[in-house]
């Protein structure tokens, strides 16, 4: 062996020296940190965004101890000692205000996350597109608006791109990111996951292609970004990429050809959302066999038609199937077969509500993973079967809204422990449980309306139910004292429904402090005063009870989250509380058919946001106040039978643009109609009637537009808004407008068809004057009262322009002429009445005006033709003179004819013999007159005669 020599060991030695010596410097020495450029450049970014709470950068600083940017909050360097910045995670900072442009200096950055800031509306920085090394790009909600600027396209090492806005920020469409073409999109070719959901991508019409040439895309979500329908063809079929495994296409405008487009070589999904488009008329296609990875499909609210396609039996991965709110149809025992074939062993969720499915429930067993199974809202039939009550797994059954029957027992849910969601609402059932059944379950949501029980005492199983935030138990049949446990159970509710039974007893704590619920105990026989705690909920319907007492417990709150209130139908009494200054979320407020009085509160003008105001059949007096120019947004406003006693104010209706129903019937209303009414120009239904208003009828009524317009889409008038629930939850709630109208003589109350009504009502006041011509402007017009008034003149001849009119009142006033023909021009009049007016002339023919009885048109003593006693001579032709009827030949008509003639005979007679008699050149003038005209007629007979040929 070879005895390396000195030199070469001193040399080794050295080295070693050096090696160590270098790591224990490194070892001992301080961290570099970040590099003075990025430092600077943060610092930059820093100046223009501010938190809103203050400064949520607290650890971006200048100082000594801050120096090193890579220990800043959301600052990640690639290493200590090269100190380049690569990560910028600034996601939930509330930051507001603008990027800087300093921020291109950071050259190395990789990842950056702005998600959930607000970044004031600013268009996406263009120069984002020169950080060149980003793999990671988040910009999702973070309030960004104005076009995509194409120079994200250079950045070609990209693979995750969020551009997304939150779905509930409230953005005006002017403001939103859109882009007009993707074509810097396929530059991204290493891109992997894609979101540019409530993005406006309505003007891009290849965004088809430009998805697809992205060959390593997995994740595609482009959700509600008004999407055109693409266009197929064969080249963007063969360049589809399979790599897709996730796709949300939801709420787009999207047709059937997007089925095309993924039945290729789309056979890697495994998720896949078409939700919400618009393939109306389309069935499903029968290829999703193709697609053995899906375990995740949803297609609802988009009106499918048809059934289940065979290749549904391929899907052996399947998890979740929702198809809800289509228009399918078909057996549910075909479906269920279908699926059976592949999926029992892994389908878990089931969702065939709001279709058209018809047939019985069958035996589900054999799916043994169903948690979720939803098919509420079909044509079901039949029973119930107690198999159900094996399906351990389950957790939600939604069966509601079908005509199922028969009784439901214990043995449905005798293995259902893991139940937590029940709705077997408005169907034919009858619960029948024992008195003392303990349920395996602890349920969250119960949902048993119309589910009559076996006894009509209250349910005593509930009391084992410690968790239920949703009930609804509304005509259920129950008769009974509602048991004290019971509101303190309810102090956990958002939603309780036990509406119309025949409950009885005093309302006890049923709502704790931190709740805002959502409370209808209507239709039942509860009373006594009103809890003061019920002021905190955010939907209360007490109506159709014998609540008594003051309102008073309005003012228990003086942060109100109310926003529907309806006490109608009580015994609630005593004046108004004037604390509504404190409940300017009230949306809909009834108080009607109560015995409140005393004048109307001031106050009640600081409800801004509501909408329906019912305060009729009370006792309240006065004047309307001024300060209700403040609800712009009301839309029916209602104080009939009342006792307010003013004249109708002027400056109020012009403050009210969104008003559609106006009833002031049944007060003490003075004075004359205000022309300021005639700003209502969305006005359906207008009732003055039972009041002593005088003055005549204004013609300027034709500027009501609503009236001027024919017909009506919308069977009912719906409103939508949002309240809270408990926790804030944010809720959607509806409700249809009612109102109670006098319709063909008849009180009657209309909610289903109340769009449908369009109305005038001005009967018995003290209106003079003719019936403005201007009235048949308003050809949408479906009934017209003006009786028991004092109106003159006609009856205006186009009154046959109204061919909606259903309903036509006129009755006892003092319109005198005839009846005009375009009256029997009106095909669709089903109620008449002209009794008690000085009409006379022949009753126009036609095919409705002689369907109605004498009634209609009694009082009426110079009126003529069927249905009442023919006239002397029948009418030859319009225009002809109509001789009068037999009936009043010994009338007045008649002694007034023959007095007239006697008179005339007598005058005219004396008019020309006395002439004769007692003037002597007049009387010698007529005698030479006549025997000249005698001698000339004699000449010329004899003329003719002559000319004649003689004839035997």
């Amino acid at each position: 062996m070879t005895v390396p020599n000195m030199a070469e060991a001193r040399c080794c030695f050295k080295l070693l020296y050096a090696i160590v010596l270098v790591l224990l410097l490194h070892m001992n020495s301080p961290c570099i940190g970040c590099s003075e450029r990025d430092r600077q450049a943060l610092l930059a970014l820093k100046q223009g965004l501010v938190g809103d709470d203050g400064d949520r950068l607290l650890s971006w600083g200048r100082e000594a101890q801050n120096k090193n940017c890579c220990q800043w909050e959301g600052v990640y360097c690639s290493s200590n000692q090269t100190g380049h910045v690569v990560k910028l995670d600034l996601e939930d900072q509330s930051l507001r205000g603008k990027i800087s442009p300093e921020l291109v200096k950071l050259q190395h950055l990789e990842y950056l996350n702005l998600r959930f800031n607000n970044l004031s509306r600013s268009q996406i920085p263009d120069f984002i597109g020169s950080l060149s090394n980003l793999r990671h790009l988040d910009l999702s909600s973070a309030n960004f608006g104005g076009q995509i600027p194409n120079q994200l396209g250079n950045l070609t090492h990209l693979q995750y791109l969020d551009l997304s806005s939150h779905y509930y920020s409230v953005i005006r469409p002017e403001n939103s990111i859109h882009a007009k073409n993707l074509n810097w999109l396929p530059n991204l070719s290493g891109l992997e996951h894609l979101d540019l959901s409530h993005t406006n991508l309505s003007d891009v019409v290849g965004w088809l292609e430009a998805v697809n040439m992205l060959p390593k895309l997995t994740n595609l979500t482009l959700e509600m970004c008004n999407l055109p329908p693409p266009v197929i063809s064969s080249v963007s079929l063969m360049n589809s990429s399979n790599s897709l495994v996730h796709v949300n296409l939801l709420a787009n405008n999207l047709n059937s050809s997007i089925f095309q487009w993924l039945s290729g070589t789309h056979t890697n999904l495994v998720y896949l959302d078409l939700s919400e488009n618009n393939f109306n008329g389309s069935s499903i296609p029968d290829y999703f066999g193709n697609m053995s990875s899906l375990a995740h499909l949803y297609i609802c609210q988009s009106e499918l038609e048809g059934g289940f396609p065979n290749s549904f039996a391929k899907l052996c991965r399947l998890r979740e199937l929702d198809l809800d709110s289509n228009s399918l149809s078909g057996q549910l025992s075909d479906f269920v077969e279908i699926l059976s074939k592949c999926a029992q062993n892994t389908l878990e969720v089931l969702d065939l509500s709001d279709n058209n499915i018809v047939g019985s429930l069958p035996d589900l067993t054999n799916f043994l993973s169903l948690k979720d199974l939803r098919i509420q809202s079909n044509n079901l039939s039949g029973r119930i079967p107690e198999s159900i009550g094996q399906m351990s797994k389950l957790e939600t059954i939604r069966f509601g809204w079908n005509s199922l029957e028969g009784v439901i027992s214990e043995t449905h849910f005798s293995k259902l422990s893991k139940l937590r969601n029940l709705g077997l609402s408005s169907n034919a059932l009858l619960l029948n449980f024992s008195f003392d059944w303990i349920p395996p379950f602890q349920l969250q949501c119960i949902q048993l309306k119309s589910c009559k029980m076996w006894s009509s005492s209250f349910p005593k199983w509930l009391q084992t139910q410690k968790n239920y935030t949703w009930l609804d138990i509304s005509d259920a049949g129950i008769s009974d004292t509602i048991p004290s446990w019971f509101w303190d159970l309810s102090q956990k509710l958002a939603v309780m429904e036990i509406s119309h039974n025949q409950m009885r007893g005093t309302v006890g704590n049923i709502i704790s402090e931190e709740f805002a619920p959502r409370l209808n105990l209507s239709w039942n026989q509860l009373e006594g005063p009103i809890p003061s705690i019920l002021s905190k909920a955010s939907i209360l319907d007490l109506s159709h009870n014998n609540f008594s007492g003051p309102a008073s417990f309005l003012c228990a709150s003086k942060d109100s989250n109310l926003t529907f209130l309806d006490l109608s139908s009580n015994h609630v009494s005593g004046e108004l509380p004037d604390c509504w200054i404190h409940l300017k979320k009230l949306v809909f407020l009834d108080l009607s058919n109560n015995y409140l009085f005393g004048k109307i509160p001031t106050t009640m003008g600081h409800l801004f946001s509501i909408k329906t105001l019912r305060l009729s059949n009370n006792r309240f007096v006065g004047e309307l106040p001024s300060q209700l120019k403040n609800c712009t947004k009301l839309i029916l406003f209602d104080l009939g039978e009342n006792n307010l006693s003013s004249s109708i104010p002027e400056g109020l209706w012009a403050s009210l643009p969104n008003l559609a129903i106006l009833i002031l019937r049944g007060n003490e209303f003075y004075r004359s109609i205000p022309p300021q009414l005639c700003h209502l120009t969305r006005i359906q239904i207008l009732d003055l009637s039972m009041n002593n208003i005088s003055g005549t009828i204004p013609k300027c009524l034709n500027n009501l537009t609503a009236l001027a317009q024919k017909g009506n889409s919308n069977l009912t008038i719906e409103h939508s808004y949002m309240t809270q629930l408990m926790g804030g939850e944010n809720f959607i709630w509806d409700y249809e407008e009612e109102a109670s109208l006098i319709w063909k003589g008849v009180r009657s109350k209309y909610k289903s068809t109340l769009g449908l009504v369009k109305s005038i009502d001005l009967s018995s006041n003290k209106l003079i004057g003719e019936i403005p011509s201007e009235i048949t402007d308003l050809v949408g017009l479906v009934s017209l009262n003006l009786s028991r008034n004092q109106l003159t003149g006609q009856i205006p001849p186009r009154i046959g322009m109204l061919q909606e009119l259903d309903s036509l009142d006129l009755s006892r006033n003092q319109i005198n002429g005839r009846i005009p023909n375009s009256l029997s021009q009106i095909p669709r009049i089903g109620y008449l009445d002209l009794s008690e007016n000085h009409l006379f002339g022949k009753i126009p023919i036609g095919t409705q005006l002689q369907s109605f009885g004498p009634s209609s048109y009694g009082g009426n003593p110079l009126l003529c033709g069927l249905p009442l006693r023919t006239c002397d001579e029948e009418e030859k032709g319009p225009g002809q003179t109509v001789l009068v009827n037999q009936e009043v030949k010994d009338g007045l008509i008649m002694q007034g004819f023959y007095i007239s003639l006697g008179l005339g005979f007598v005058v005219g007679f004396w008019g020309v013999f006395g002439t004769l008699l007692f003037n002597r050149s007049c009387r010698f003038t007529s005698f030479n007159f006549w025997t000249c005209l005698t001698d000339w007629l004699y000449v010329k007979a004899e003329i003719i005669r002559q000319r004649m040929p003689n004839t035997r």
